[in-house]
C-alpha cells in the first residue's frame, strides 16, 4: 500500500476556496467577526457595526472619545486583527 501525497485537509479547502474566488471574502468575514475579541470587551460594547470596504476595517462607534483614541492606536489594531485571521486582509482602519 502505497501513500502518494498525504495533504492536510485545511489546505485542501483553502485550495479549493481559493479556485473558487471565495476565499478573500471568507477571510473578511473572520475579521469582522475578530473585531470584538481582538479590541476586548471594554471596545466591543460601544462597536454598532464593522464592515470591510476597499481593504479599509470601518467600525461605528456610539463613543466620539473612544474614537479619537483608537484613531491613534490604528496601525497596532491593524496588525493584531491580520494576524488573527493569518493573512494580509486589511490596511487601514477607519473610526466612525
Amino acid at each position: 500500500m502505497f501513500r502518494k501525497e498525504v495533504k492536510d485537509i485545511r489546505e485542501l479547502i483553502m485550495r479549493n476556496l481559493r479556485q473558487q474566488g471565495l476565499e478573500m471574502p471568507l477571510l473578511q468575514k473572520r475579521l469582522v467577526e475578530a473585531w470584538p475579541v481582538v479590541a476586548g470587551d471594554a471596545i466591543a460594547r460601544y462597536t454598532l457595526n464593522a464592515y470591510i470596504k476597499n481593504q479599509t476595517l470601518c467600525v461605528h462607534l456610539s463613543s466620539p472619545a473612544l474614537r479619537s483614541d483608537l484613531a491613534m492606536r490604528r496601525q497596532e489594531f491593524v496588525s493584531r486583527l491580520n494576524e488573527y485571521v493569518g493573512n494580509q486582509v486589511i490596511a487601514d482602519i477607519r473610526f466612525c
